[in-house]
């Protein structure tokens, strides 16, 4: 297996609208592509940043970055994220992140039999 943790550095302010857009937009057009959510979740604020991080599961690199790409080549879901940035205002998306998104690739150190992955 092929694991993805993305974690983003929010604005306390703009959690709610961040949790909005991933639920309800990104989330559905990842798994109809086939990308596998082990779990989201966020932290307590601290200092007006949330840190919220989800860990991915793919069959294989080859996997996570074909799903990717059709991702990116889905007209109707680019167009529901650029509407949606429409409506938070696209001057307030600079405000959005404390910090560069963060992506990385991990390895489990467990079988996956001896996990609730089962």
């Amino acid at each position: 297996m092929f694991y993805r943790r993305k974690t983003n550095k929010i604005k306390a302010k703009w959690i709610k609208e961040f949790n909005k857009l991933f639920n309800e937009i990104l989330l559905p057009t990842q798994l109809k592509y086939g990308a596998r959510l082990v779990g989201r979740w966020m932290t307590e604020e601290k200092d007006g940043v949330i840190e919220v991080f989800a860990i991915w599961e793919y069959d294989s690199q080859d996997q996570y970055e074909a799903i990717e790409n059709k991702i990116r080549a889905d007209a109707e879901h680019v167009k529901r994220v650029q509407n949606r940035f429409d409506e938070i205002g696209r001057e307030n998306l600079k405000d959005f992140f404390a910090e560069e998104i963060k992506q990385e690739f991990i390895t489990s150190t467990v079988p996956r039999d001896k996990t609730i992955l089962r």
